[in-house]
């Protein structure tokens, strides 16, 4: 065999696994038209779930803040200028917090008093039990014109899921 001809088999074999590949596309997409005709109602759910998700990311996005996971949190928390908030319930913030952070409620950062208005100059990173509290707090902060806010993602269930230490001092 020349190898002009083992160029043409190769090129052959190629060409055979493209077809393949074609006709095997062509078929996952018959068989997703007819899954999607079979099952509107979960087809249906299934692309508003999705739409949500997109939305809620794009929100996220265009908000401006800054999710942290656990480990990155730890250069924040390290920062002399950063300030932990959680915004926990006492009773939660009680059973453990990141080491010298402050517990205010999320009703006092929706209407900020002297203290609040302090942590302007500041870095600050938001907590909470599960990291859902902590965003409309973030965006208050942002609001008020708190330059650096982050938000631990998680909040504090990852922050123990990673085991970083806790406090109840």
């Amino acid at each position: 065999m020349t190898q002009c001809q083992g160029t043409l088999l190769q090129a052959r074999l190629i060409a055979q696994k493209i077809a393949v590949a074609f006709v095997s596309r062509e078929g996952l997409m018959e068989q997703l038209l007819e899954f999607i005709s079979r099952h509107p109602l979960l087809s249906g759910g299934f692309v508003a779930v999705f739409c949500l998700l997109v939305w809620t990311e794009i929100v996220r996005r265009v908000q401006g803040l800054i999710e942290l996971s656990p480990a990155q949190s730890v250069a924040w928390i390290n920062d002399p200028a950063t300030v932990v908030v959680d915004v926990s319930p006492a009773a939660d913030f009680n059973k453990g917090h990141i080491v010298n952070a402050s517990n205010i409620a999320l009703s006092r950062i929706m209407s900020p008093d002297a203290e609040v208005l302090k942590l302007k100059d500041s870095k600050v990173l938001v907590v909470c039990k599960s990291g859902q509290t902590a965003v409309p707090a973030a965006n208050s902060l942002k609001k008020l014109g708190v330059q650096q806010v982050a938000v631990l993602k998680g909040g504090m269930a990852q922050w123990l899921a990673d085991q970083f230490p806790v406090t109840r001092k």
